[in-house]
């Protein structure tokens, strides 16, 4: 039986929050990683993650990844995840799989860099003609992907105007990972982690909305999941463990005068009684980056 587990790379938002790096996740079953998503700073994050323990994590070995949309949080790190891998002698291709507009971005960001891929290519220390290149396929609800370890069905969710999709994992042993991406709270993040071992789901501040001028509450409603919803669709699923991740805090980090570390560990234990007091009882803990997770 090979060993599963969910490392949180990336547990942030948009905001330069200086304790939390850009969305991304790992799935490791056994030796092999399977990433989703790749905001700022992933892959010195999966080397952290590396120096940790996670062997599959070496940067040179991330040769598979999944994006739930588009959003520049969720996609900055993708210029890295493609080049330094490959600088560190990565010898296969990079599959990317991923809303439509995913292959648009890749050739954009391979035709942005194309001066540095020439020097590495033909210059005084040649890099193998493999490693950066990158098959991006875009995808349609259903199993986009399967090898020996895993099984992996995209499902859409509800992020505003953007296409984008929830994950959800299944090894060959019968483990089951789901992630949510950026969504409204939908039915069918419910449907899809019904019993599964971890359900990682991003999560807002309910009490903060409050604060925001009307129109942002409208918004945050229709593209975000607030904690007390959050509650409903973790009763409804019943997974094993929910972890929580891209909390939106709604307060202002750009503000050095104030005690960030105090107030966001304040919002961090109210969005968990947010979720208790609306009547989840099951296992539930807030995602820090670099936290692993054993199945």
């Amino acid at each position: 039986m090979m060993e599963t587990k969910l490392v949180l790379l990336g547990t942030g938002t948009p905001n330069a929050c200086p304790d939390a790096s850009g969305p991304a996740s790992a799935v490791v079953v056994g030796d092999r990683a399977y990433l989703v998503d790749f905001g700022p700073g992933v892959v010195r994050q999966a080397s952290k993650a590396y120096y940790k323990g996670v062997d599959a994590l070496r940067p040179d070995l991330l040769t598979v990844a999944f994006c739930t949309h588009l959003h520049t949080d969720h996609t900055t790190g993708y210029p890295d995840l493609i080049f330094t891998p490959w600088v560190l002698e990565r010898d296969k291709p990079l599959q990317v799989f991923g809303p439509k507009g995913i292959r648009s971005m890749t050739e954009h960001i391979l035709a942005a860099y194309a001066v540095d891929i020439d020097f590495r290519l033909h210059g005084f220390e040649r890099a193998n003609e493999v490693g950066d290149q990158v098959q991006a396929t875009e995808i349609e609800p259903g199993i986009v992907y399967r090898d020996d370890r895993v099984e992996v069905e995209a499902f859409p969710v509800s992020h505003g105007t953007l296409e984008a999709y929830g994950y959800k994992f299944t090894t060959t042993d019968g483990k089951v990972i789901v992630i949510s991406g950026d969504t409204a709270p939908l039915e069918i993040v419910a449907q899809k982690a019904r019993g599964a071992d971890i359900l990682l789901h991003e999560v807002e501040y309910a009490a903060g909305i409050a604060s925001r001028e009307p129109k942002w509450q409208r918004y945050h409603r229709e593209v975000h999941t607030l904690s007390t919803d959050l509650a409903g669709m973790a009763r409804q699923a019943q997974p094993k463990l929910l972890v929580t991740y891209h909390r939106i805090y709604l307060m202002n980090i750009q503000d050095n005068r104030q005690n960030l570390p105090a107030e966001l560990q304040r919002r961090c234990g109210a969005i968990l009684r947010e979720i208790r007091d609306a009547g989840y009882s099951g296992a539930v803990v807030n995602g820090e980056d670099l936290d692993i997770f054993d199945i």
